[in-house]
């Protein structure tokens, strides 16, 4: 497992753990214009995307899935209110709940690696950046397949949804290492599909066309008032 590992980290793996570079990178200077302030810039990003966890980490306007739409849109809105105001904490809940959720699946995804005896790896094999590219897929369409399997026939994922793009490159790194079916095969024990009737039993459950319709409400507001401030200062 050690050597599959180091060797997939060498020759693949966009994260963390291992990176190759690329012919145009080694035309840039070594640093920036300020070494300090891109630091903590990427920093930022870091964690930014670890605390998020993107659904679709490759789009930065977050806006081409409706669930990354949601959390950017109440992130965005929380930044325009005041602090401690009830409307503030509101959106604070909501932004948790959504965060939540998301970690929920990714500690079930490390559960499972865990229990494959990838104790040490599965941060890094769990680890999907903005950077991540589908060009460097080795196994796109056996990965997606997957992923389909994976959506229906387990528990996996708290959503009738399209599940989130994210665990393509994970199921893609972990086909490379050959343990695709064996992660198919202990989530189907570990996480057996629920009826309809035991969904949402762990109090996580996002109603997602409701936050989505206030999201929008917020940003017609926002669109109204902006209106109304250039009205009064044409006058």
């Amino acid at each position: 497992m050690g050597a599959a590992f180091k060797k997939f980290c060498i020759q693949f793996c966009c994260c963390c753990c291992a990176a190759d570079e690329d012919d145009e990178d080694e035309k840039q200077p070594l640093l920036p214009p300020d070494p300090l302030e891109y630091f903590n810039r990427e920093v930022q990003k870091r964690r930014d995307e670890e605390t998020n966890l993107w659904s679709e980490p490759g789009d930065p306007s977050h806006s081409e899935r409706d669930d990354d739409r949601v959390l950017y849109g109440l992130l965005q809105a929380r930044t325009k209110t005041r602090m401690g105001s009830t409307g503030y904490r509101r959106l604070s809940c909501d932004i948790e709940a959504m965060r939540d959720t998301r970690r929920e699946v990714r500690d079930k995804w490390r559960t499972i690696l865990e229990h494959l005896g990838f104790m040490a790896e599965a941060d890094s094999l769990l680890t999907v950046s903005a950077g991540t590219s589908s060009d460097r897929m080795r196994n796109a369409a056996a990965a997606r397949a997957l992923l389909h399997s994976l959506h229906t026939e387990t528990a996996l994922f708290d959503t009738k949804g399209p599940p989130p793009e994210r665990y393509l490159f994970i199921l893609d790194r972990l086909l490379y290492l050959d343990i695709g079916e064996d992660f198919l095969s202990v989530a189907k024990r570990f996480y057996p599909p629920r009826d309809s009737s035991d969904e949402d039993v762990n109090g996580l459950g996002i109603n997602l066309p409701l936050l989505l319709a206030r999201v929008e409400a917020m940003n017609g507001a926002a669109g109204d008032d902006s209106d109304r401030d250039d009205r009064s200062d044409r006058s």
